[in-house]
């Protein structure tokens, strides 16, 4: 008998190697399947005068192949990965929108530009005074379609995060309700091998969403966290999330990850905090990215459109009349707080604009800081009235009710401005072409002195009264002249010191002379609607060169204004080549993890297959084993009957 149940253990145990293997067969395309191997143990051997007597097989446990450290060093550097990666390619549907090419907006902006010496050349040209018109409506119109196209990549962002919350949450639930079925398995003394693999691909799984922390429990369950300590699953309970507007500046357009424990406040979750995962990787690109770029254009769109504005309100159109803004312009704009301050921004010195939004934080008192949120750069005020006197980066922050120390108000200056722009100017004749002023020289001059240039750069403090301001010079050495009919310097003043090719400041104006003066040479500038000068502004053309020459001005970072497109560009660029090569790195690192992983957990076919005769081969013996204790046995019986 001992025969029998010798080779019956063995034919049992074979049967089950054979099983295993040709299960490892079947789940070679198995997501998260582990490679499973049978275990064996010698049965106690029976004790005779002779010695112990081997009683067999039994098989002692099926082993599931796998590797607890680099299962979990896998996953996260999936997590890594996948946040890269969604970063990656939102940044270069964000770089497609600041392109370059005919159709780009820095070609718009230049077009613009270029279109006035046109009419420098010809001021009474309708037709160039109409392209240029058509020039700043589309400029306009590209800015808007800019910040629709971000608005658009916003939506989809939004979109995109609701769908991952949403998956975030049924796998949390689905590991909940495996973490309940391993701990009732547990209980029979066996390891569940293959809730154990579907835990693991769905913490895989849910790893691609948001990073994870894995910390087993002694009933055999896995807790998650997220963001070093906050439970998306606990035992066999699981949380829900949510992505939702920024509990500090509701209507920012931050988001956050918000944790939603029954009976429990929400908890907010920054997403610095959050590691890998592809909400990780779009909350930052929502957060960072997508906001600098709202913020590059807008700061253009208020820098270009205060500058050409301020230039043409200072000419004359084709009928006489002073310039109006040639762009619509938020003229301020309102902070967000998160307690009792009021106030409102204001913008002062295009030339200095910085593309960041701002903190106001309030410390004792009424006192405080500015802190430039790109940088961090932090500018200290005493109270509402020293900040009003402040000029942060060509902007003035002026408070109506100042907010209690420890509170904060968030600004956004240029996040709405490049949506909101538009041309206002439709009207050729509406053009200020013009200077308000003329210049002429004395007919009995008798020096070199020339017109270098002529500009209003000022409201005018006293439009130039009939006769207007008269320069008398005096050839020295050294060289004065004397001025009458100004305010500023006061009419009279004599002895001022004159250079060639300097500029000179009168009233809201600048005149630049070249040449040598002879004693009693005379310049005379006088308002261009004097009767004395008729209808020669219609056919001068100095405002249109100062509003032509405005390219040249630096106002972008140091960049001027017809480069300051491809300063943005160079920066989304740079941004999105960065988050490029981490993906790329990120890639590399997870593609080479998961190799480690599967090198201990995958199945080798060659391997199984080379198993499957072993293990046939032991099975056949061992059926030999029954068939020859079957002999012996019937022999046995048969000798006994005789």
């Amino acid at each position: 008998m001992s025969l029998l149940n010798v080779g019956a253990r063995a034919l049992l145990a074979n049967q089950v190697a054979l099983q295993t293997a040709g299960n490892n067969i079947a789940n070679v395309n198995t997501p998260g399947y582990s490679r499973q191997t049978v275990v064996l143990q010698t049965v106690q051997g029976q004790f005779t005068g002779g010695g112990y007597i081997g009683q067999g097989v039994d098989v002692q446990t099926i082993l599931r192949n796998q590797s607890e450290l680099l299962t979990r060093q896998s996953a996260a550097a999936g997590s890594v990965q996948s946040g890269d990666i969604v970063r990656a390619e939102r940044l270069r549907q964000l770089q497609d929108v600041f392109s370059g090419g005919a159709t780009g907006l820095g070609a718009a902006i230049n077009d613009m530009m270029n279109a006035f010496s046109d009419v420098v050349s010809a001021p009474t040209d309708i037709t160039a005074r109409t392209l240029v018109l058509t020039r700043i409506d589309e400029t306009a119109s590209r800015m808007r379609a800019a910040a629709e196209r971000v608005d658009e990549i916003e939506y989809t962002v939004n979109e995109q995060l609701q769908s991952s919350i949403t998956a975030i949450n049924s796998l949390a639930g689905q590991i909940a309700a495996v973490n309940e079925q391993i701990a009732r398995a547990k209980g029979n003394g066996q390891t569940p091998n293959d809730l154990l693999d579907h835990r693991d691909q769905l913490i895989r799984e849910v790893n691609q969403y948001v990073q994870t922390t894995q910390i087993p429990a002694d009933d055999g369950t896995v807790g998650l966290f997220v963001g070093g300590s906050q439970p998306l699953v606990l035992g066999t309970t699981a949380s829900q999330v949510s992505v939702d507007d920024a509990s500090q500046f509701p209507g920012s357009g931050q988001l956050k990850l918000f944790f939603n424990r029954p009976g429990a406040p929400a908890i907010e979750v920054d997403e610095n905090m959050l590691g890998g995962g592809s909400v990780s990787g779009l909350l930052r690109f929502n957060n960072t990215d997508l906001s600098e770029s709202r913020n590059l254009l807008g700061r253009m769109a208020m820098a270009i459109g205060m500058t050409m504005n301020e230039q043409h309100n200072l000419g004359l159109t084709l009928d006489g009349q002073m310039g109006k803004d040639l762009f619509s312009l938020p003229t301020s704009m309102p902070g967000l707080t998160n307690g009792a301050g009021v106030g409102t921004v204001t913008f002062s010195d295009p030339t200095k604009f910085a593309a960041s939004d701002y903190e106001i934080r309030f410390t004792t008192g009424t006192a405080g800081q500015v802190v430039r949120l790109s940088d961090g750069k932090a500018t200290a005020f005493t109270d509402a009235a020293n900040l009003a006197t402040l000029d942060i980066d060509g902007l003035t922050f002026n408070l109506t009710t100042p907010g209690a120390p420890g509170e904060r108000m968030l600004f956004q200056p240029f996040s709405s401005a490049g949506a909101n722009i538009n041309a206002l100017v439709y009207s050729p004749r509406d053009l200020a072409a013009a200077n308000p002023i003329n210049a002429a020289m004395g007919t009995t001059n008798g020096g070199t002195l020339q017109l270098a240039g002529l500009k209003a750069t000022d409201t005018l403090v006293a439009p130039p009264i009939p006769g207007g301001v008269t320069l008398t010079f005096t050839a020295g050495p050294p060289t004065t002249y004397a001025v009458n009919g100004s305010t500023t310097p006061p009419s009279g003043t004599a002895g001022i010191p004159y250079t060639s090719g300097s500029t000179i400041t009168i009233d809201g104006w600048e005149i630049k002379l070249q040449g040598t003066p002879k004693t009693g040479d005379t310049v005379r500038v006088g308002n261009a609607l004097d009767p004395q000068y008729g209808d020669n502004y219609t056919r001068n053309a100095g405002n249109a060169t100062s509003l032509m020459n405005l390219r040249d001005v630096k106002m972008f970072d140091e960049s001027t204004l017809a480069d300051g497109y491809a300063g943005l560009m160079a920066q989304v660029g740079t941004r999105t080549q960065s988050a490029t090569f981490a993906a790329e790195l990120s890639t590399t690192i997870a593609a080479n993890l998961e190799r480690d992983r599967t090198a201990v957990s995958g199945v080798n076919l060659d391997e199984e297959a080379a198993k499957l005769i072993q293990y046939q081969q032991a099975y056949q013996a061992s059926a030999k084993m029954l068939q020859i204790a079957q002999s012996v046995f019937d022999t046995l019986i048969q000798g006994l009957t005789r």
